[in-house]
């Protein structure tokens, strides 16, 4: 017969700005703890951690500056979209963590939010800035490989 009509849900909210900011380093999922509104929610779709950035306090890890908007459908008692949320880590990855940023030069940065059988995972990565040269030694690299690719397809044609 005919086709479901199904939506299609965003099940992967990614930092495209990480990878131009900063060298990313070693990564580490984490869960996260969500309230039900704020799961419903990035299921669709609604939510960005472009701002975003991770703490350790007391051997716990806060993302910070994540945004997801309030649910639609949700009542008074929706969550606040930009609160701090806890990130679920083993103990030594925390100590890991807290290591690499007490050392200095170096942050903790979410890099995407997916689901994983049923749940939000963060993807994190110990991150060290980008000075502008960096970055405009990037930019031509892919210039580079974008005329190489050119040339290429002209070429097998």
């Amino acid at each position: 017969m005919g086709k479901k009509n199904q939506t299609a849900r965003i099940t992967e909210v990614r930092n495209r700005k990480a990878s131009h900011e900063y060298f990313v380093g070693e990564s580490f999922e984490a869960g996260i703890v969500l309230s039900g509104t704020e799961v419903k929610s990035f299921r669709a779709g609604k939510a960005q951690i472009n701002d975003a950035f991770v703490r350790i306090e007391n051997l716990e890890a806060f993302m910070y500056q994540s945004h997801i908007t309030e649910y639609d459908f949700g009542n008074i008692n929706n969550h606040n979209p930009s609160r701090v949320r806890k990130l679920l880590l083993h103990k030594r990855e925390l100590l890991k963590l807290k290591s690499a940023t007490d050392s200095g030069g170096t942050s903790i940065i979410p890099l995407k939010m997916y689901l994983k059988n049923g749940l939000v995972k963060v993807l994190i990565a110990i991150c060290t800035g980008k000075k502008l040269y960096d970055k405009r030694q990037d930019i031509k690299k892919k210039e580079a490989m974008r005329e190489a690719n050119r040339t290429l397809s002209n070429f097998r044609r």
